[in-house]
């Protein structure tokens, strides 16, 4: 009995040498592969990065914009981009609690917002762009 055990000992001891070297091998290899791969896409999207695509900023959206008297009480007198316009716009909105609560769409003009929306009292958001646009020059 003590051969049997011995010898299963061998075999065993010789099956567990055997696979770490195979599953060794297939592990380098996956790592290789693995690091082509990762090297082949970080260079794919630093390329559109720096080439044209969406990458790029619009030099029209950043051109200062100079604000109507009307929607400067709002914003504030000094040429700023469109997008600085629409982000003061909602910070506004957003401090005064102007939009609607139910329908989140819906914007409610307060006195200085009414004249910027034509005398509106209530706008969709969608509208409230191209009213806004008015105001710019």
């Amino acid at each position: 009995m003590a051969k049997k055990s011995a010898k299963s000992a061998k075999s065993a001891k010789g099956a567990k040498s055997a696979k770490p070297a195979r599953s060794m091998k297939s592990a380098k290899s996956a790592k290789s592969t693995k690091s082509a791969k990762s090297t082949k896409g970080a260079s794919k999207k630093s390329a559109k990065k720096a080439g044209g695509g969406r990458g790029r900023t619009n030099a029209a959206f950043m051109a200062p914009v100079t604000p109507s008297a009307a929607l400067a009480a709002v914003i504030g007198a000094e040429p700023k981009p469109r997008t600085e316009v629409t982000k003061r716009l909602w910070a506004y909105i957003k401090k005064n609690g102007l939009q609607d609560q139910k329908n989140k769409r819906m914007i409610k003009a307060d006195a200085s917002l009414k004249t910027v929306f034509g005398g509106k009292n209530t706008v969709n958001m969608f509208e409230m762009t191209s009213l806004v646009n008015k105001h710019l020059s």
